[in-house]
């Protein structure tokens, strides 16, 4: 990577990183603390945990659009700035039912189609990968952060504190896009990624562009399902004190890691990331039936989490990377956009669903949710083709 790669790479990841860390600080506290607000159900304390993911799929298209148009960076700052106000509503709310109009407003800062749309600008083509993976790489970052500070800084500071947290997340990262982020290479001044009138149609009638939308609502609705229940099973089957659950995340996440870094490698080196993406469904798909079937058992939820996080971790990487392999020339932007939206759908529905079905089936009825959630993705994903990058290089090599 040339030096502005670099720091474009770095700076949007860190971006990512703390947007997505701000989302998913609630996730390892909220179903245990968020039963002593006032009105706490099942149902609403697992819309609380995904009510952010309905604004951002309202609003990610249109941000996504609005990004090709006007520029990257206006619309990342008006999102973060939205992200704060959120965060303060719900770290003021004392029902659930503030918390959840709180986690909506911050869902109205829809940056992702944005940050993803930038990093793509300012990289090119044969570093684009390494950019996409290390913002995924962000979110598992985060999500390991989340893990590790949520729980000190509920026991500590409660709900309020969580929250406020969040908001304080946010400016930072309004500070990085102007100082770490360099300045120019957005696509206004590309003309092979400018925006084009009537781009959303073109877009939803993209077969493999939509494969990979589902990918990644069924992905997000799988983990955010999973926390509405993973912290009961942790303290109420496992009896692991609230405190001490990040001794059961953290090794898993950074153990994932490495089995996420071979995944991608094999298949960027191979040219098989697009079918590498069907096992690692089945990969997730044995983790949920694991932990449907087994969760009184701590050595086999341990063994369960760590095959969900390299699954998890691998998919989150190399969607959007494929993503903008097969986004047509000008709706780089729009793709991106229509891609976030069923990212954060997925998560809306995660926790709706995960909520109701743990109040009718129970926690192990959530994990048989998400392993056929999983399954049907699978089925979808092998009819994924080759992007045009890899079938360019496949001839190639065949010419003699």
């Amino acid at each position: 990577m040339t030096t502005d790669e670099r720091r474009a790479t770095a700076g949007l990841s860190i971006i990512f990183g703390l947007r997505m860390l701000g989302l998913f600080l609630i996730l390892p506290v909220f179903a245990l603390y968020g039963q002593d607000l006032a009105g706490a159900t099942p149902t609403l304390i697992g819309l609380a945990i995904g009510a952010y993911g309905l604004t951002q799929a309202v609003l990610q298209i249109p941000f996504g659009m609005l990004s090709d148009r006007i520029g990257r960076r206006p619309v990342i700052m008006l999102g973060l700035l939205l992200f704060a106000a959120g965060s303060g509503v719900a770290a003021e709310a004392e029902s659930i039912v503030g918390v959840i109009a709180g986690r909506a407003l911050q869902g109205c800062g829809a940056i992702a189609a944005a940050v993803m749309a930038l990093a793509a600008d300012l990289t090119r083509e044969q570093q684009r990968t390494k950019t996409m993976a290390l913002i995924g790489i962000s979110v598992g970052a985060a999500f390991l952060a989340a893990l590790l500070i949520a729980p000190a800084v509920a026991a500590g500071l409660g709900l309020p504190g969580v929250f406020w947290t969040t908001a304080g997340f946010a400016v930072l990262a309004m500070l990085l896009l102007f100082l770490l982020v360099p300045a120019g290479g957005e696509a206004r001044f590309r003309p092979e990624v400018n925006a084009r009138a009537g781009g959303l149609p073109v877009v939803l009638r993209h077969p493999d562009l939509l494969r990979l939308d589902l990918g990644v609502l069924v992905l997000h609705l799988v983990l955010t399902a999973s926390f509405v229940v993973l912290p009961i099973i942790l303290e109420q089957r496992l009896g692991i004190g609230r405190g001490d659950h990040w001794m059961v995340y953290v090794p898993v996440l950074v153990l994932s890691v490495g089995g996420m870094g071979l995944l991608i490698s094999i298949g960027e080196r191979r040219r098989i990331l697009h079918r590498l993406l069907a096992g690692v469904a089945i990969l997730v798909i044995a983790a949920d039936l694991l932990l449907a079937g087994f969760s009184h058992q701590l050595w086999l939820v341990v063994l369960a989490l760590f095959v969900f996080f390299v699954g998890f971790n691998t998919l989150e990487a190399s969607l959007p990377s494929l993503l903008t392999r097969f986004s047509p020339a000008g709706l780089r932007g729009t793709a991106l956009g229509v891609y976030a939206t069923a990212q954060f759908m997925g998560a809306f529905l995660g926790g709706l669903l995960g909520g109701m079905i743990q109040g009718a089936f129970g926690v192990s009825g959530v994990f048989v949710f998400c392993a056929i959630a999983a399954a049907i993705w699978l089925v979808v994903a092998l009819g994924l083709r080759p992007p045009a990058d890899f079938r360019a290089q496949a001839d190639q090599m065949e010419t003699p």
